[in-house]
């Protein structure tokens, strides 16, 4: 995963070493690989995550892609040396960014290669690309298939143009389903749309035109994100400015009701807060985040977790670039998770999943609050009583229903 803003941690070693404890636990739990591709087109106007257009990079040493492609080798060979000989196969992979898809696909199919060179991949290994829906070409998609990228997830946000507008994609409202399409005919095993709800001027009629739209595609899977006004983009700015109004909590509650109800109807299971699946295309990237797996994230801003430490590269490309050239570890910092952390942690994340949280996670206090829980049809319990689930109205408050939890 790569944020637009690092935390403060401890210092890493120059070599990226591991604690003992970290390398202990990769034989016993999944390995994924998170890779940053921090390079757009354009700058969507919401987006605080770590890209960067050419205008902003220049033409200085170490910001071209093929600096970014070279470090990134570098990186691979690193974390196959920090990890050592107890490393499975990677379950994932999963290219993220900024627009994966604004390299070309061939350089995608290198960088897999070079992560199966090193690690090896399951035999299942789910390997997914994030994509703008303009930045692909029929014949784009067939060789990401052919390169062994099985799963796609396009950035529709909306099928209106204003919303659009609003959010400054580039893409015209039809073209993320036109991309549907032709992934389908590429041969890729599952496509998912990525939508945005809560855009200042969307009404209720836009959010289900939307949805009606995404569905008439038939993907695979669907995500749908409450926009989050994030501080230092320009959407902010116009917010502050009075330009546009801030989303509305009410607003954003009626429209995920409204998306949880179609997107059940036509067959779709919520199995995370914000994501619903036809029954087998679950992403299994994302369920490794909430269930605590190890994952290794390369590139500039991208982050990692290994056996309860968790660490964060430097965000700039040049900087990432130089650090692996001079055989230097690209992390800026890290913590190591106490027990209790990691048991938090859980908690946040797991009572997000249609499956629930064991009830064993909680303390005693803890779990004393469950039927409170329940009683105010928040929660249910289920598989004999063992794990707390959250209802639909316990999906809405999720947060509070955690902060309530936890002592």
């Amino acid at each position: 995963m790569s944020p637009g803003s690092l935390p403060e941690g401890e210092p890493v070693p120059e070599d990226g070493a591991l604690p003992p404890s970290a390398r202990a636990e990769l034989s016993s739990r999944g390995l994924s690989a998170y890779v940053h591709v921090p390079f757009c087109v354009t700058r969507c106007g919401y987006c605080d995550f770590n890209t960067y257009t050419a205008a902003e990079l220049g033409a200085a040493p170490g910001d071209s892609q093929e600096s970014y492609l070279r470090a990134l080798d570098a990186e691979v060979a690193l974390a196959r040396r920090v990890l050592g000989d107890g490393a499975p196969p990677l379950q994932t992979i999963f290219f993220g960014g900024g627009t994966p898809t604004v390299l070309a696909p061939e350089k995608l199919g290198a960088v897999v290669a070079g992560l199966r060179d090193a690690f090896g991949l399951a035999d299942d290994a789910e390997v997914t690309t994030e994509a703008n829906p303009d930045s692909v070409t029929p014949e784009a998609l067939r060789t990401l298939v052919e390169a062994g990228v099985n799963r796609i997830s396009f950035g529709m946000q909306s099928s209106q143009e204003h919303v659009l507008s609003v959010l400054d994609r580039t893409h015209t409202p039809g073209r993320a389903l036109e991309a549907v399409r032709w992934a389908r005919e590429a041969g890729f095993a599952s496509v998912s749309l990525d939508l945005i709800y809560g855009t200042p001027g969307e009404s209720l009629d836009d959010w289900r035109a939307s949805l009606d739209a995404a569905l008439g595609a038939e993907p695979d899977h669907v995500s749908a994100y409450s926009l989050i006004v994030e501080d230092g983009t320009p959407l902010a700015r116009r917010v502050r400015r009075g330009e546009l109004p801030m989303p509305d909590e009410d607003d954003l509650a009626d429209k995920y009701v409204l998306a949880d109800d179609a997107l059940s109807g036509a067959g779709y299971r919520w199995y995370e807060v914000s994501n619903w699946a036809k029954p087998g295309h679950e992403c299994r990237h994302n369920l490794a985040y909430w269930v605590g797996d190890s994952w290794w994230g390369f590139g500039p801003g991208a982050h990692s977790h290994v056996g309860g430490v968790r660490f964060w590269n430097v965000k700039h490309p040049r900087r990432y670039a130089q650090l692996l050239a001079h055989g230097r570890t690209p992390a800026a910092g890290r913590e190591v998770l106490t027990p209790g952390e990691r048991r938090e942690e859980r908690v946040l994340l797991e009572l997000r999943l249609d499956r629930g949280l064991p009830l064993d996670v909680l303390t005693v206090t803890e779990r004393r609050r469950v039927p409170e829980v329940v009683a105010r049809g928040l929660g249910t319990l289920s598989a004999g009583d063992e794990r707390l689930v959250l209802t639909r109205r316990g999906r809405l408050l999720a947060d509070a229903v955690i902060r309530d939890l936890l002592d």
